[in-house]
């Protein structure tokens, strides 16, 4: 009886610490984006996260040779301390919660079978006394057990995508004359995008990706859920982390006209390379039809470089959107000579395409002068700040320019643009202005967040955890964001420990004072400090960057 009752209560303590650590992992694998090599990646940076899995899986072996009454004993208290752990990781990991879809439910369900797989032949074969032994052991495998589980799945995840993406191309046909535009990046297309609809919302019946949608599926899904016969343009968000993601969006959706706001060094782990990033965001490029607008960031090295590849439109004879078909030809179907027509703009009055000068900066936002390639030019005003706020303005000003609607009739739809949650996002709280440009940091975009920092008047926070996603490169380009923020704020908080060094080595070695540049465990204790920071003058805290649970 004594034997059944340990059992019991084992199996008891067994169960709830069996789910936290598959949902501990699942909720790794999600944010991994169900990739095999992303998650093993994840679980050797890790591993000392779960390293106390490995006494139940000892405990486990021993118990299956010798079932010992006082390691189940044990086992039944080491089961408490790590049901309170991973409690523990749940509760953190709050950032973006594990969402329950039907993959995830499937991997579940996988995953359980191959449990039991195991589970009930030991039952019977060897005797309920072996239960504990089997928890020890397969407890420690769900770390690593949906590698597999997810090569099983592989071929019912297959045909269950290619029936949702077979059912939006069938919607999208349905839709006559809807014109796609797709737009892509390295970073900016989220802002680029929303803009856009903000734009061109007044003339046209429009559809943008919601969010951060930018996945093949996540594409699928909005056109499946969101498009209407109604629609007369479809903004298409594109990402890649892998060469040949915007390829594949771009054969499900088939834009008709294409905007890359920017490239750069981002997600170079699963890249592999600046030349692979190029390559990857020029396939937007080059899936548009002849005569399509291919709208690009002309301030972008990149961009500029790649760009020679393709047909160039004389300034002020690029035609309008009126005069085109999604097929992009005109509606008379005269074919438009040349492919794709590339179509500039900058945060710069210099060469040809879209051209914005006269950039004035306040605490109320920005405010520009913007010309077009006919002359045409208007004075714009936005409460956006920084100047790659207004680069992604002037680029959806391009577009909804060439789309047939006049500069002026532009002006208020600029003016009251929205500022996009957590990219320079501004949030006034009495004399301190957080500028919130947490959602996901880069090289570029870094840097030229602290310069807008530096331009205002006050007392200048930077609050950062550094850049992820980076390779072999991450800790050079977080050691160049410490020398950009030395020359633009007055204290540096970084969040973490060992991945912000190189950013508090590049700060001090440009002349920073090393007793302004403080290290903190979390954001919560930078924050606290940041606030009670005696001194005259405004605060304006820069939040750049928030790591996602899986850092």
């Amino acid at each position: 009886m004594l034997q059944l009752a340990e059992v019991i209560i084992s199996i008891i303590l067994a169960i709830p610490v069996f789910y936290l650590v598959m949902r501990y992992n699942l909720h790794m694998f999600q944010l991994n984006g169900y990739k095999n090599n992303e998650q093993r990646s994840w679980i050797k940076k890790n591993l000392r996260k779960q390293l106390m899995l490995i006494f139940p899986g000892l405990a486990g072996v021993f118990l299956m040779i010798f079932p010992a009454d006082w390691l189940r004993i044990v086992l039944c208290i080491y089961w408490l301390i790590v049901i309170k752990y991973y409690s523990y990781l749940k509760k953190n990991n709050s950032k973006k919660k594990l969402v329950f879809t039907k993959r995830v439910q499937r991997l579940i369900i996988t995953d359980l079978i191959l449990n039991l797989i195991v589970i009930i032949p030991v039952i019977y074969f060897l005797g309920y006394l072996y239960l504990p032994a089997v928890m020890g052991l397969l407890i420690p495998l769900q770390a690593v057990l949906l590698i597999p589980v997810n090569v099983i799945n592989r071929p019912i995840e297959k045909a269950v995508n290619r029936y949702f993406i077979n059912d939006a191309k069938k919607k999208l046909k349905q839709v006559s004359g809807l014109t796609v535009i797709g737009v892509t990046g390295s970073y900016g297309k989220t802002s680029v995008k929303f803009y856009l609809q903000a734009l061109l919302q007044g003339r046209f019946h429009v559809l943008v990706t919601p969010e951060s949608y930018n996945t093949p599926m996540g594409v699928v899904k909005t056109i499946r859920e969101s498009l209407q016969p109604t629609h007369e343009i479809f903004v298409c968000e594109m990402g890649a982390r892998y060469v040949g993601d915007i390829k594949e969006i771009c054969e499900i959706v088939h834009p008709a006209h294409g905007v890359i706001t920017s490239i750069g060094p981002q997600h170079l782990e699963t890249f592999g390379g600046m030349e692979h990033i190029v390559d990857t965001k020029f396939e937007l490029a080059d899936a548009l039809p002849e005569g399509g607008f291919l709208f690009l960031n002309g301030d972008n090295e990149w961009i500029v470089e790649r760009s020679k590849r393709y047909h160039r439109t004389e300034a002020g004879n690029a035609g309008t959107f009126e005069e085109f078909s999604k097929e992009g030809k005109r509606k008379d179907q005269t074919a438009i000579k040349g492919d794709r027509k590339v179509i500039f703009y900058r945060n710069q009055v210099s060469g040809e395409g879209y051209q914005a000068g006269n950039l004035h900066l306040s605490q109320l936002g920005t405010e520009f002068d913007v010309t077009a390639p006919d002359g045409e030019t208007e004075t714009f005003q936005t409460r956006l700040v920084g100047e790659h706020n207004v680069i992604n303005i002037i680029g959806a000003i391009a577009v909804a320019h060439t789309l047939g609607i006049p500069l002026k009739e532009l002006k208020v739809p600029v003016r009251r643009l929205q500022p996009i949650p957590h990219r320079m996002q501004m949030l006034e709280q009495g004399n301190v202005t957080i500028i919130d440009d947490a959602y996901n940091s880069n090289p570029v975009g870094s840097k030229a967040a602290v310069e807008t920092l530096a331009l205002f008047d006050g007392i200048r926070i930077l609050i950062t955890p550094g850049m992820v996603e980076l390779g072999k490169e991450e800790d050079l380009y977080n050691y160049k964001f410490g020398t950009y923020a030395a020359k633009c704020c007055d204290y540096i908080l970084l969040v973490g420990r060992e991945h912000v060094r190189p950013i508090q080595k590049g700060a001090v070695e440009s002349g920073f004072d090393e007793k302004r540049c403080l290290m903190y465990d979390d954001l919560k204790d930078a924050l606290a400090f940041a606030y009670s920071m005696k001194g005259d003058g405004h605060k304006y805290i820069l939040l750049e960057n928030d790591l996602p649970d899986n850092y």
